[in-house]
Formats: C-alpha cells, sequence, structure tokens
C-alpha cells in the first residue's frame, strides 16, 4: 500500500485538453503514465561481484577503490594479449570474433530492455529481437559476399542463385518478422510493445550496421582494423590513468611498423587457384615509403630539408585525432544511455570493465568513421572487381563494352588506328 500511495503521489496529473486523449488511452487498459511508471519503478537486476576468486584472495587487503584498480589493469593486459593472438590468427578469424562482440553486445541491450519490462509478459519480445537480428545480418553479410568475393559467387551454383535474389530473400524475412510483430500486439500493451519494437531496431541500427563497417574495414585491409582500434584502446587507458601512460605508445611509429607488411596492408581476396582466401598483394602507393619536403620554417629548426615516411602515417594522423576528439561521444552517449535506466554497466562479462557493450561503446563510432574516411579518401575503383563482372556477362555484352572502351581510348590517343588494325 505504501509502494501504491507513493506512486499515486508522484503520478503526473493531466492537463485538461490532454483529458480526451487520456480516455482513449485507458479504453485500452492503462496510460501512457503507468506506462513510464512502470517501467521506471520494475526493478533492474543488480550487478554482482564478478571478480574471479584468485584475485579476491591477492587483493582482499586492499581498498575497494585500489582492488578495482588492479583487476581493471590485469583484465586489461589480458585483453590486450587477446587482441595480439587473434590478430596473429589472420583476418578471417578476426571476423568471427567481430561477430561474436556484436552478437554479445545486442543481447546486452536487449537484456536491458527486457529486464525493464519484463512484469508486462509481452510476448515474442525477445524472440523477434533475435530474428531480426539474423534477417539484418543477412542482408549485411550477404551483400558483402557477392561484393568481395564475386568470382566465388559466380562459380558455385547455390550462392549464385541466392546472390541473385538476395534482397528479395532479405526483404521476404524481414516481412514475416514484421507480421509475426503485429500478431504478437496484445490489447492494454500496444503503446508499450512498439516502444520495444524502436528499442529493437535502434539497437540493430547502433549494433550491427556498425559492426558491419568494422568487417568493410578489415576486407581492406588489417591495418584499417588494427590502428583506429589502438587509437581508442590507447585513449582510453590514458584517460583511466590520468595520464599516467601519455606518450609512452607511439601509434605513428606502430603504422611505420605496420606498413612494411603485406599481411596487414593487403586486402582479403579469395584466390581461385588454390581455392582459398589470401592477403598478398603489391602495396600500394599508400604503404610505399615517399620522400616530402619539409617547409622552410620548420627546416630552420630540426635541420631537415626532407622526410621520408609511408603516406598512411599521415592518415594515422586524422584517425587518431578523431579518436581523441570524437571517439569518447560514444562512450558518453553509452553513460548516457545507462543513467537513463540507472545501471552501472550494460553487463558482468568482464571483470572490472563490465560488458563487452561498454568496451565497444567507442569503437563502433570510431569504425563509422573509418569507413566513411576510406570511401571519401581512400578507396577507388577496383580494377581486378571490375573484370570480374566484366567476365560474367554475355559475349555480346563483353564485345559492346570493348568496343566502348577502344573508341574512348582512341579518342584520347592512347590507341592508335595502327595498333587497332595489328
Amino acid at each position: 500500500m505504501t509502494e501504491l500511495r507513493q506512486r499515486v503521489a508522484h503520478e503526473p496529473v493531466a492537463p485538461p485538453e490532454d483529458k480526451e486523449s487520456e480516455s482513449e488511452a485507458k479504453v485500452d487498459g492503462e496510460t501512457a503514465s503507468d506506462s513510464e511508471s512502470r517501467a521506471e519503478s520494475a526493478p533492474l537486476p543488480v550487478s554482482a561481484d564478478d571478480t574471479p576468486e584468485v584475485l579476491n584472495r591477492a587483493l582482499s587487503n586492499l581498498s575497494s577503490r585500489w582492488k578495482n584498480w588492479w583487476v581493471r589493469g590485469i583484465l586489461t593486459l589480458a585483453m590486450i594479449a587477446f587482441f595480439f593472438i587473434i590478430i596473429y590468427l589472420g583476418p578471417m578469424v578476426l571476423m568471427i570474433i567481430v561477430m561474436c562482440v556484436q552478437i554479445k553486445c545486442f543481447h546486452e541491450i536487449i537484456t536491458i530492455g527486457y529486464n525493464v519490462y519484463h512484469s508486462y509478459d509481452l510476448p515474442w519480445f525477445r524472440t523477434l529481437s533475435w530474428y531480426f537480428l539474423l534477417c539484418v545480418n543477412y542482408f549485411f553479410y550477404g551483400e558483402t559476399v557477392t561484393d568481395y568475393f564475386f568470382t566465388l559467387v559466380q562459380r558455385e551454383e547455390p550462392l549464385r542463385i541466392l546472390s541473385k535474389y538476395h534482397r528479395f530473400i532479405s526483404f521476404t524475412l524481414y516481412l514475416i518478422g514484421f507480421c509475426m510483430f503485429v500478431l504478437s500486439l496484445v490489447k492494454k500493451h500496444y503503446r508499450l510493445q512498439f516502444y520495444m519494437f524502436g528499442w529493437t531496431h535502434v539497437t540493430l541500427l547502433i549494433v550491427v550496421t556498425q559492426s558491419h563497417l568494422v568487417i568493410h574495414n578489415l576486407f581492406e585491409g588489417m591495418i584499417w582494423f588494427i590502428v583506429p582500434i589502438s587509437c581508442v584502446i590507447c585513449n582510453d587507458i590514458m584517460a583511466y590513468m590520468f595520464g599516467f601512460f601519455f606518450g609512452r605508445t607511439p601509434l605513428i611509429k606502430l603504422s611505420y611498423v605496420m606498413s612494411g607488411y603485406r599481411c596487414f596492408v593487403c586486402p582479403v581476396e579469395y584466390n581461385n587457384d588454390t581455392n582459398s582466401f589470401t592477403v598478398d598483394c603489391e602495396p600500394s602507393d599508400l604503404f610505399r615509403l615517399q620522400e616530402y619536403n619539409i617547409p622552410g620554417v620548420i627546416q630552420s629548426v630540426i635541420g631537415w630539408k626532407t622526410v621520408r615516411m609511408y603516406p598512411f602515417q599521415i592518415h594515422s594522423i586524422a584517425l587518431s585525432t578523431f579518436a581523441s576528439l570524437i571517439g569518447p561521444f560514444g562512450g558518453f552517449f553509452a553513460s548516457g544511455f545507462k543513467r537513463a535506466f540507472k545501471i552501472k554497466d550494460f553487463a558482468n562479462t568482464i571483470p572490472g570493465h563490465g560488458g563487452i557493450m561498454d568496451r565497444f561503446d567507442c569503437q563502433y563510432l570510431m569504425a563509422t568513421f573509418v569507413n566513411v574516411y576510406i570511401a571519401s579518401f581512400i578507396r577507388g575503383p577496383n580494377p581486378s572487381k571490375l573484370i570480374q563482372q566484366f567476365l560474367t556477362l554475355r559475349p555480346d555484352q563483353q564485345l559492346h563494352i570493348f568496343n566502348t572502351l577502344r573508341s574512348h581510348l582512341i579518342d584520347k590517343g592512347m590507341l592508335t588506328s595502327t595498333t587497332e588494325d595489328e
């Protein structure tokens, strides 16, 4: 009864002009204020002490503040070691890890929504959420496979059929989920169910879309994955340690080292001869040492006239600038989200760090920037992809393109009539 009196006392009174709409809402069984007050009063799970027992015994004499400091530090080193291991295992393993991280982040956010509204016993909420996750992943990764591995897709009959009707299949799958949602609507809870429908779709937009961009960055070369993530990691560490490690992690040198190895700078491609995915190419000019003239004003100070460096190192300055100035806003956004639901962490997956989403809130924003940066300033037409698509055309279409290209080269003066006759 006490709780009921408190809820009634704090329940906002609708203004006169809203009484008509309020009465309409009551026909469905509850008002908007009822939904909000019940959602706010819904108990959220309290984070338990998830610190491993070994660390608890070893750090038992420390205060909670220093205990948390050491737990975070030890787990940070463990995660960095794991990061180096998966880099060593290659891009395909990295893509699988990105998929696992995406699924876990989606689970953490959806679980928060479920914990807030579980008392309503809404049908199919989690089932539909996971179904939409499957549909969106099928659409995005189907597009990626068709785009990057066109030769493999055209060679295999099942893949060719799936590729041809990919968007229709994706739309059909989504329509099935849409119809299931409409059929699951329950009287008295319409507004709340549409809230959760929007919750699922916003989560898909934030998590799945941006993790898909991480995969795109990986296909351009592992260096576009490693350097941006390292920028965010170093920024987070320096922020937490109050500058204690400032200057200890030279990302420009890291870029210099990786630019010299093909396994980091070459895109992932499918080799028809070996029937396998390869990371081997002739590095582009972006990853070749070039000589730059130093402005005269700076020459008088440092005494150098020229400097040799990789062009990618210049781009890494843009990446690190974004990571330090704009990247943290991803963390601010996640903090505001957690404060709105009065929770400390998204989950307790990593002791001292919270959930996976707590560690990737800035990474997703960074991945989106890197993908836009590559598309705007780095990526150009890919001749190998054009040739692959050209070879899949009908002979008459190939001949038409050949004649058009030949006429264009003659007009440009790059191909003479004598060469044409020969």
